[in-house]
C-alpha cells in the first residue's frame, strides 16, 4: 500500500503547478508583449532558448536517474521525444512566435502529467496511467475556460483534445524516468474509487465548458440565419445596452487583465467574414452578412474599439452596390463563428445537462458498487 503521506504531498504539487499553469493565462499575453517590446526581433529566439535549457534538464535529469533497464528506459525517452517533434511538425502554422508559444503549451502539459504521474505512481496498477491522464485533461479543460473569458484569446474542445498528445509525451517520460514499482492490468479498489472520482470531476468540468463556449442558439431571421451563445431577445438587449455604453465609453483600449465581451466579439466575427466575403467576390454572402451585423450588432459596426480603429458600417454606396450584386437565397446560414456553437435539442440545455449528470452517476456508482457488496 502506497504511503498516503507522499501520494499527498506529491499531489499538492501537482495540483498546485497545475493552478499556476491555469492562473497564468491572463498574464501570459502581457508577457509576451513585454519581451517583444524589450527585444524587438528576438522574441522567438529567448522563448526558444529557454525552451532548450528546459529540455536539457529534463534529459539531464533522465541521465543521472537512469541506472538499470537503460536500453528499454532511453528508448521510451527516444520515442517521446520523436513523437514531440512530429506533432509539432505536423501542426506548425508556419509563423514562427505562434509556434514558439504553441510548443511551450506543449511543455507545460507534458511537465503536468509528468507531476501527476509522479503523484499516483505508487497506486502501482492501471490508475497510474488513466488518473494522471483524467487529471491533466481537467486541467486542460479550465485552461481553455479561462482563454474563453479573456480579450483576444480563444479556448475550445477540440485543443482541450489536442493536449492529449502532450499529455502522452509527458506520462511516458515518467514512466520511463521512474517506472512503477508493480503495474497490474486492473484496478484495486481504491484506485478505482479515485479514477471514478476524479473521471466524474472532469466530466463535471468539460461539461461546464462545452455550456459556456459550444453550446448556443440559431437565430433566424428572414433569409438569414446565424449562431450566437445568446437568444433573440438577449441580443436585441444587449444591442440597446452598448449601444448606450459605447457613446459613452466606447471599448478603444484592449484590457487583457478583464472579462471578454463576447457581444462585441461575435459582432466582429461577422465583420470579419463580411470582409473577407467581399474581398473574395462572394457579394450576396457579404450583403447578407452585413444585414446581420445591421439588425444585431449595429452598436459594433458603429463604434470605435481596439479592433477597429474606424467605425465598419458600410456607406451608402457600397451597402446599395453590394444589395445590387447580392442574388436572392432561399436561406444564407452564416460560417461567422471561428469555433462550433452547438443548437441541438432546441437550446434546452437541461437535456445536456440530465445526459452529463447520468454519466456522472454511472461513474460513481460503478466505482463503489464492489465496496458495497464487499460490506454486504
Amino acid at each position: 500500500m502506497p504511503s498516503t503521506s507522499n501520494l499527498n504531498t506529491r499531489l499538492v504539487v501537482a495540483v498546485a503547478a497545475s493552478a499556476a499553469v491555469v492562473l497564468s493565462a491572463p498574464f501570459l499575453g502581457q508577457l509576451r508583449a513585454y519581451l517583444r517590446a524589450a527585444f524587438p526581433g528576438q522574441f522567438v529566439t529567448i522563448v526558444g532558448a529557454a525552451l532548450g535549457m528546459a529540455l536539457a534538464g529534463a534529459f539531464a535529469l533522465a541521465l543521472a536517474r537512469i541506472h538499470y533497464a537503460r536500453a528499454v528506459r532511453y528508448g521510451v525517452i527516444v520515442a517521446s521525444t520523436a513523437a514531440a517533434v512530429a506533432y509539432a511538425l505536423a501542426t506548425q502554422s508556419g509563423v514562427p512566435e505562434v509556434d514558439v508559444v504553441e510548443r511551450v503549451h506543449f511543455i507545460e502539459y507534458g511537465a503536468i502529467a509528468l507531476l501527476f504521474y509522479l503523484a499516483f505512481r505508487p497506486l502501482g496498477d492501471a490508475a497510474v496511467v488513466v488518473l494522471p491522464i483524467l487529471a491533466a485533461l481537467t486541467v486542460g479543460t479550465l485552461d481553455e475556460w479561462l482563454q474563453w473569458f479573456i480579450p483576444n484569446r480563444v479556448g475550445e474542445a477540440r485543443d482541450v483534445f489536442l493536449n492529449l498528445a502532450a499529455i502522452g509525451c509527458g506520462l511516458a517520460f515518467g514512466v520511463a524516468l521512474d517506472p512503477p514499482p508493480a503495474m497490474a492490468p486492473t484496478m484495486q479498489p481504491r484506485s478505482r474509487t479515485a479514477a471514478a472520482a476524479v473521471g466524474a470531476v472532469f466530466t463535471l468540468v468539460f461539461a461546464g465548458f462545452v455550456n459556456a463556449v459550444h453550446l448556443g442558439h440559431l437565430v433566424r431571421d428572414g433569409e438569414v440565419a446565424f449562431r450566437t451563445h445568446f437568444a433573440w431577445e438577449e441580443l436585441h438587449r444587449l444591442s440597446r445596452e452598448r449601444a448606450e455604453r459605447w457613446r459613452r465609453d466606447p471599448p478603444l483600449t484592449l484590457r487583457r487583465l478583464s472579462r471578454e465581451d463576447q457581444y462585441l466579439d461575435e459582432g466582429l466575427w461577422h465583420v470579419r467574414e463580411r470582409n473577407l466575403r467581399w474581398a473574395a467576390a462572394d457579394y450576396d454572402a457579404a450583403f447578407l452578412e452585413n444585414q446581420i451585423l445591421e439588425r444585431y450588432f449595429a452598436p459594433v459596426l458603429d463604434t470605435r474599439s481596439y479592433a477597429t480603429p474606424e467605425p465598419t458600417r458600410w456607406p451608402a454606396p457600397q451597402r446599395a452596390n453590394a444589395a445590387e450584386r447580392a442574388k436572392p437565397r432561399r436561406e444564407f446560414v452564416s460560417q461567422a463563428e471561428p469555433y462550433p456553437i452547438v443548437t441541438v435539442w432546441g437550446g434546452r440545455r437541461w437535456v445536456f445537462w440530465s445526459l452529463v449528470v447520468t454519466v456522472v452517476a454511472v461513474l460513481l456508482v460503478g466505482a463503489w458498487r464492489p465496496r458495497w457488496r464487499g460490506h454486504a
